[in-house]
């Protein structure tokens, strides 16, 4: 099975202000963990390219990584900049959910 990236993303060069920060919580490398973290990436891709870092938190190897962000389901993706905190639990598969979740795009679009 291919390892998932514990750090993705070509943001680092921009301000903070233009950067999604982005910690996609799993547990362990499951299909469903995998499949979310794909389904993360294209999203970034197609809407976010170069603005955006992706960490990736294993909580089968840091359980008490959990507690920081409140993480009570997994898949959990957090977006922890911009402001305000954001989270959308799940396999991120309803792209216009997460687009819209993440204040990427607004529901009039």
């Amino acid at each position: 099975m291919k390892n998932i990236a514990e750090r993705t993303g070509q943001g680092s060069e921009k301000s903070e202000a233009d950067v999604y920060v982005l910690r996609l919580y799993v547990a362990g490398q499951t299909p469903k963990s995998m499949v979310a973290f794909a389904n993360l990436k294209k999203l970034c891709e197609e809407h976010l390219a170069g603005k955006y870092e992706i960490e990736v938190i294993d909580l089968v190897k840091n359980p008490q990584l959990a507690r920081g962000d409140q993480i009570l389901a997994i898949p959990t993706l957090v977006r922890r900049l911009p402001q305000p905190l954001k989270k959308i639990i799940g396999d991120l598969s309803n792209s216009e959910r997460v687009l819209v979740g993440l204040d990427i795009r607004s529901l009039k679009e």
